[in-house]
């Protein structure tokens, strides 16, 4: 049904925009134009139709995607370290990340504390994943404006991620490394492990994000096509749920990190005093989309800074935790040495009898590149979860799209759209 926009209850603060609006609101002087599937801003299976105006975009109607993969309702057939080859498909961009708080939360369902060596591991390949999201957040919204050195600026790096990724894991692309209680194994050689990190933190993503600051943070074209568009204020960046860089440009001073610490962003992670690392959290205030980009280019840095206070102290001792067998893969030499060890491992791996869950629900959520990543999980006591539930940052974000886009120019949808970063694989439902 046709709506009035109210300067009280609008996104934006541009009144000539509200004033365009609720003057045409009711007109039957539009045409319909279909943004995406195909187009190729929209970077994906996503689908925006859009009412307008000559080059004015008087409404617009999103679509969720075309992707029908059911990935929630498959954790129902697959058991707790089964479904981590499903998360990490959830996106694609850098999901190491969804590996990692898919296991923090079955960690948290079965009471599993697991080692301060993983917890540190797991905290730079965290920190990684989220530099992989924006670096090609950041490069994708130079190209939709029209930067392509910008794109490669980004886009290039990134290949050194996956080369670790690879070395850790055996993958590149969707590496499903964790498991209940630790990891599919242990680093092949650490030596080799920092050398890489610490080459691509001081080499390659240094000079790219200083590329990316000189080429764009002071690029007339650029703020021209950002500034001011697609403001999202603080007030509804809280009344939508939106998270992460989006919500943090609006002035929203909310992350998991920092609000419910988990891995080695909390105290006393090792058990022994040690203090959660040191790391500032960036905020804007006017929630524009050139805004939304300075906060991920922040973050990048910040994500350094995080990865260098642990590489160099990544701790001894096993990458598994083995406190209680039923939950998790036993010891190799257990497997190989002892009838109840190889049991053990045959009943997890082969005949999932292994796995004793409570009778419980779970809720467990780390703060991801764009925001809040969270699962819900309920058990019934058997190998498998009985429900699962995804709380995805992209598609609370994706629902902010009519509100920041209608009343500004058909050329800004690719700045808004780029702006959020959308992953149709977390649209699925």
């Amino acid at each position: 049904m046709p709506y009035t926009l109210k300067p009280d209850e609008g996104l934006s603060v541009d009144a000539d925009r509200i004033d365009y609006i609720n003057e045409h609101v009711d007109t039957g002087d539009r045409w319909v134009l279909n943004f995406g599937p195909q187009h190729p801003a929209t970077h994906t299976t996503l689908r925006l139709v859009l009412e307008l105006d000559g080059e004015r975009i008087a409404r617009c109607t999103p679509h969720i995607g075309y992707l029908h993969s059911g990935f929630e309702k498959l954790g129902e057939n697959l058991d707790y370290n089964q479904y981590v080859t499903i998360v990490s498909r959830m996106n694609y961009l850098s999901p190491i990340a969804n590996d990692i708080c898919w296991h923090h939360t079955v960690e948290k369902l079965f009471g599993i504390e697991i080692t301060p060596r993983c917890k540190v591991v797991r905290t730079i390949m965290a920190e990684l994943a989220r530099i992989q999201d924006h670096l090609l957040c950041l490069g994708a919204a130079a190209l939709d404006l029209g930067a392509f050195t910008g794109f490669l600026y980004g886009f290039n790096p990134r290949e050194k991620i996956y080369d670790i990724c690879d070395y850790i894991a055996g993958q590149r692309y969707h590496p499903d490394w964790t498991r209940v209680g630790g990891a599919m194994q242990d680093l092949p050689d650490e030596e080799t492990f920092k050398t890489m990190v610490k080459n691509f933190i001081n080499d390659d993503l240094s000079v790219a994000i200083n590329d990316l600051d000189r080429l764009l943070s002071r690029n007339r074209i650029f703020i021209d096509r950002t500034d001011g568009v697609g403001v999202l204020t603080t007030e509804n960046a809280i009344a939508w749920s939106s998270t992460g860089p989006i919500a943090r440009a609006s002035g929203v001073r909310r992350d998991v990190r920092k609000d419910e610490p988990y891995l080695c962003y909390a105290d006393n992670w090792d058990g022994e005093g040690a203090e959660a690392v040191k790391f500032s959290v960036p905020l804007g205030s006017k929630g524009d989309v050139y805004e939304r980009f300075q906060v991920r280019l922040e973050e990048v840095k910040q994500s350094m800074k995080i990865i260098g206070q642990l590489i160099d102290n990544i701790p001894g001792g096993p990458m598994d935790t083995f406190a209680d067998s039923k939950m998790v893969k036993p010891r190799k030499d257990e497997v190989y040495g002892s009838i109840e060890g190889l049991i053990q491992h045959f009943e997890l791996v082969m005949t999932n009898r292994g796995w004793k869950a409570p009778v419980a629900e779970c809720y467990g959520c780390n703060e991801t590149a764009n925001g809040e990543l969270g699962f819900y999980i309920i058990s019934d006591g058997g190998p498998r979860p009985w429900r699962v539930k995804t709380r995805p940052p992209s598609f609370i974000n994706y629902s902010l799209m009519p509100q920041l886009i209608e009343g500004h120019m058909l050329a800004d949808i690719v700045a808004v759209l780029g702006s959020l970063n959308i992953v149709a694989a977390e649209l699925d439902r």
